[in-house]
């Protein structure tokens, strides 16, 4: 907090950011990242790396803009996800993001400007200009994983166009609150310098949950002349929370009438995390036609989580729950190194934008485990007394490095105004090396893939404005998993998991500012493996999956003065050839819809809803699967302009306090959705 207290001082300090601007502003950035209006956004420089309108992706591509963040008063990943459907949120076991798309889960496949962001923490909004959720695996373009798709953070970046500074300070009906700043300051006609900084006080419904996030992000960029630029980005980043794993299972559901109830241990339940994460980015151009992009980003990151949680389902008869604890610390250091070279050529009757790439990456981690023992192995319902917990002995020390280099081309080509191919292919290199220092004795192991992956994809557009498009992809996940703390002597040996995707689609921009997209798919994943629904700590060989799905999603200004942001996914996630065993945490249904509706300058109100049909917390291979019911939630706000530069905002959720059971880890840790609650934000520019 002191840290951003001091760097705020200071940007106030630097001449002419007093001058009053509009922080809404649209300004150009010195470092490109992509176009927005509103809620729409225009273009992506992630979804093919290279300046491409989202109508000319063959690819299913949500995007939410900064403008809907702030009306949502959202906080966190998960929360803006929910507004995403074919995406579901995962529990994350209370000490990160974990996600299922297209029904595959995943801890790491999340970006950051468009380079692997992998390590499990709960990543903020703060600095935020857009979230990219980019559907289907697209090896060429993100590497290894992302089976379903992944997440793509775009930072703000600075702007020598203007100076501004705005802030932002709100509090929830449970007692948390944060503020927040933005600050940019031009330097010269060619540099600026950007400040991004946020404090977050935690608390929510549920007993004994407490926490605090503060986090600090400078970032300075500049214009180095004949048309090169470079922008150097720091982040600091430090979560202390408690581990919360929700309630158990009775009968195949979710525990009910323990909405609050912690099944933890007070005191031992806590999860910290320090970031440190550097990045570097180069941009220039070698011609008129030729231009290149380089990315550097160091990140390291201590981590360490503690928890008791419930290790089975209640019991009717007994009326107590059991228990089991672990702790978990992790260190990792990544160095990911990106650079691309694109060049636009034209020649029979062809316009070509040719892609050419280079990854290098160099991951090191260390992770341990301690199973607890409890002095009671069991949490009475009706009287609960929390057991002491020790850690004496190491189930798991792990250490392991990760080289991976990789290469790919791809060609998107204009046959006219009508017709677009995107085509190209990727070598991937995946060298692990490690020691499972525990049990005794240790135990070397390594493996080496290397992968080439596909990417195919035809636009048709009957006019300008609309596009109907069909794309054929491939990635692949080795056996190490997406944390590399997997690697048994028996996968060791076995080829990495296969994901191939079929899509056909249209997107159509009505208007301008207003969009419609379309996208009917098959995910095939080969070599599948998921958690064990009786022991989630280790992983099971199922085979091969399938998941079919529809996607439907409609963003912009239906008038003026309302906006729209909405979808609706339905998906068939199922194991090939045994149609009775259904993938978990994937609802067959998702709708999602926000509005905001301005009455006049001054005064607006916003509108929205999420309904998730029943899922499984893990994969149904029997009736002893919990299933988690459906549910149906509203939102709203409303919004009040004091002035030119002051804004009131007042955001509802769970309007109707609907009681559900929003995501689950496994079969018996199961979150609770909060119950009617309210938000008031205060917005001020200066």
């Amino acid at each position: 907090m002191r840290l951003l207290l001091t760097a705020t001082t200071v940007l106030l300090a630097i001449p002419g950011l007093a001058v009053a601007q509009d922080a809404d502003a649209e300004l150009p950035p010195i470092l490109v990242t992509g176009e927005s209006r509103g809620y729409r956004a225009i273009d992506s420089v992630t979804a093919t790396k290279t300046d491409t309108p989202l109508l000319n992706v063959p690819q299913s591509v949500n995007v939410v803009t900064r403008a809907q963040l702030d009306d949502q008063a959202l906080r966190s990943l998960g929360e803006l996800l929910r507004y995403v459907p074919g995406t579901t949120v995962g529990q994350g076991e209370g000490n990160r993001d974990q996600i299922t798309l297209r029904g595959q889960n995943t801890t790491a496949d999340f970006f950051l400007d468009g380079v692997r962001d992998d390590t499990q923490y709960f990543r903020g909004l703060y600095n935020l200009e857009r979230v990219e959720v980019l559907k289907g695996p697209y090896a060429l373009i993100f590497g290894r994983g992302g089976g379903g798709g992944i997440i793509n953070r775009v930072q703000k970046t600075p702007s020598a166009g203007g100076a501004f500074a705005s802030g932002r300070a709100s509090a929830n009906s449970f007692g948390a609150w944060d503020v927040s700043a933005d600050l940019n300051a031009p330097i010269s006609a060619m540099a600026a310098v950007r400040l991004n900084g946020v404090y977050e006080r935690l608390d929510n419904h549920r007993d004994h949950f407490e926490g605090e996030r503060y986090a600090v992000n400078p970032y300075l960029a500049a214009e180095l002349g004949s048309g090169w630029r470079a922008g150097l980005s720091y982040e600091y980043v430090n979560d202390d929370r408690v581990v919360d794993r929700g309630v158990p299972s009775l009968g195949g559901a979710p525990l009910t009438d323990y909405r609050d109830r912690f099944f933890g241990v007070p005191g031992v339940n806590r999860t910290t995390l320090e970031a440190h994460i550097a990045k570097l980015r180069i941009d220039g151009a070698l011609s008129n036609d030729i231009e290149v992009s380089t990315t550097i980003l160091y990140g390291d990151y201590d981590k360490i989580y503690t928890n008791a949680f419930a290790n089975g389902p209640a019991s009717s008869q007994t009326g107590t729950v059991p228990l089991a604890a672990y702790t978990d610390p992790t260190r990792r250091q990544n160095l990911l190194i990106q650079s691309n070279l694109v060049w636009d050529v034209s020649g029979g009757g062809m316009t070509h934008k040719v892609l050419f790439g280079f990854e290098y990456g160099d991951q090191d981690s260390a992770n341990q485990r301690r199973n607890g023992v409890l002095s009671s192995s069991t949490l009475s319902l009706a009287n609960p007394v929390f057991p002491t917990v020790t850690f004496p002995a190491l189930s798991r020390d792990t250490v392991s490095n990760v080289e991976s280099v990789s290469a790919y081309v791809q060609d998107q080509i204009s046959l006219g105004d009508q017709l677009q191919v995107v085509a190209g292919l990727r070598y991937d290199r995946f060298d692990i090396t490690g020691v499972d220092l525990q049990p005794t004795p240790d135990r070397p192991f390594a493996r080496l893939d290397e992968k080439v992956s596909p990417r195919l994809g035809l636009i048709y557009k009957p006019r300008p404005e609309v596009s109907i498009y069909g794309s054929y992809s491939q990635s692949f996940l080795p056996r190490s998993g997406d944390q590399f703390l997997s690697l048994s002597m028996t996968q060791q040996n076995l080829e990495p998991e296969e994901f191939t995707n079929h899509e056909i689609g249209a997107k159509w921009d009505i208007r301008p500012n207003l969009n419609v997209t379309a996208a009917l798919f098959r995910l095939d994943r080969t070599n599948a493996t998921t958690p064990d629904p009786q022991n989630p700590t280790v992983t099971i060989n199922v085979g091969e999956t399938r998941t079919e799905g529809l996607e439907l999603a409609v963003t912009g200004r239906v008038r003026p003065n309302w906006q729209v942001s909405g979808g609706y996914a339905w998906l068939d996630a199922r194991l090939q050839g045994n149609d009775s065993v259904r993938l978990g945490q994937t609802p067959e249904h998702q709708f999602s819809l926000w509005n905001r509706y301005d009455v006049n300058r001054r005064l607006g109100f916003g509108l929205g809803v999420i309904h998730q049909a029943a899922q499984y917390a893990a994969i149904r291979t029997s009736s002893a699967t919990t299933r988690l019911p459906a549910f149906t939630r509203v939102d709203a706000a409303a919004f009040y302009q004091v002035n030119d530069d002051v804004e009131l905002q007042l955001n509802i959720e769970n309007l109707f306090d609907t009681t559900y059971f929003p995501d689950a880890h496994n079969n018996n840790n199961i979150s609770t959705g909060a119950p009617l609650n309210a938000r008031l934000t205060l917005s001020a520019r200066f």
